[in-house]
Parts: structure tokens; C-alpha cells; sequence
């Protein structure tokens, strides 16, 4: 797959479905990455919400919960993915005393996402999955790599729109206005 905007990349797709919902896929990545591009660290870490999220908390549970999780862990079964899981904490909150830039949990999201298309692109769409989260998912509800893909579409580009929102109440940009 080529590489647009520094999110996707490795080799094409072996299956032309998971190829177009990788295409869609990275059109969403691509907006949550647009969105915020322009906002600086305070911003980025403002919180917005009365719950207290971020535009970069919520790039940092894109990485750590959706890509890392869904593709490594769920799909792959990456024992060392799953076992890390119990000691991940809450990847909505980004820690300022840690150490952690904002440059670099952005960066975060662009590595699991072209490791998330490296995984997803060496399938099938009807590719079983490796390993299901019983314990916090409850019974499975995904079955494939088909299911999988557009879940995380879904899920992408549900909070793609949050960073909109966010976005407009931060400094009134907006990501596409049609007059």
C-alpha cells in the first residue's frame, strides 16, 4: 500500500476488499490527523469536554485502543500486545509530567496505524480472528477481518467527528463546510 500523508504503507493488499476498506479506512486517519494539524501543544491538550478529554488524549486511545489493540491484539493474537494490555492504564489521559509531546503521540498514531495496515493488508476480509477480549468485550461479536475493519472505521470516524467539534470550540476551525 502506498504511503499518503505518512499513515499508510507496505505492500498492497492480497484482497481487493481489504484494500478498499483500508482506503476508507485511512481517509479517516487521515481527518483525525488534519483536524488537529495547526493546534498547538496547550491546545492539543486542553480539555474540552466536561469529562475531561483532549484532542490528544483521544489521538493517544486511537493508537493504544483502536489500531494497537483491534489489529495487533484482536486480529494478530500478538501475545506480548495481549499481555501488555493489563498494564496500559487510561489512554485518554496523556500525562504532562511524563514527558510525552504532544509531536510524539501523534507520531504514536501514524506507527501503530501503518503497523495496523501491514497486519490488515497480509489478510483476507473473511480471515478469522486470532484472539477475542471475553473478559471486557463480552461474547464475540466480530468474526472476521471484514468485521473488524469496518469497526474500526466506525469507531475512527466517530471520533473524527469529536475532534471536529472539539476543534470548533477550541479556535473555530472547521474540517469541511459545504456552502
Amino acid at each position: 500500500m502506498d504511503e499518503v500523508d505518512g499513515v499508510l504503507s507496505g505492500a498492497a493488499p492480497v484482497d481487493v476488499e481489504v484494500g478498499a476498506l483500508l482506503a476508507v479506512l485511512g481517509g479517516q486517519r487521515r481527518h483525525v490527523l488534519g483536524i488537529l494539524d495547526g493546534l498547538d501543544e496547550e491546545a492539543l491538550r486542553r480539555p474540552v469536554l466536561p469529562s475531561g478529554w483532549s484532542c490528544l488524549g483521544l489521538v493517544q486511545h486511537l493508537a493504544l485502543d483502536v489500531e494497537r489493540f483491534w489489529f495487533q491484539a484482536v486480529f494478530a493474537g500478538d501475545a506480548e500486545v495481549i499481555e501488555s494490555l493489563a498494564g496500559t492504564g487510561d489512554a485518554w489521559q496523556v500525562g504532562e509530567g511524563e514527558g510525552v509531546d504532544a509531536g510524539a503521540v501523534l507520531e504514536r498514531y501514524r506507527v501503530e496505524a501503518r503497523i495496523a495496515d501491514r497486519l490488515a493488508a497480509g489478510g483476507v476480509a473473511d480471515a478469522p480472528l486470532a484472539w477475542w477480549p471475553g473478559h471486557f468485550e463480552g461474547e464475540q461479536h466480530l468474526h472476521t477481518l471484514r468485521d473488524l475493519l469496518l469497526h474500526v472505521i466506525t469507531e475512527t470516524a466517530c471520533h473524527a467527528g469529536h475532534l471536529d467539534a472539539a476543534r470548533e470550540l477550541i479556535d473555530g476551525r472547521r474540517w469541511l463546510v459545504l456552502t
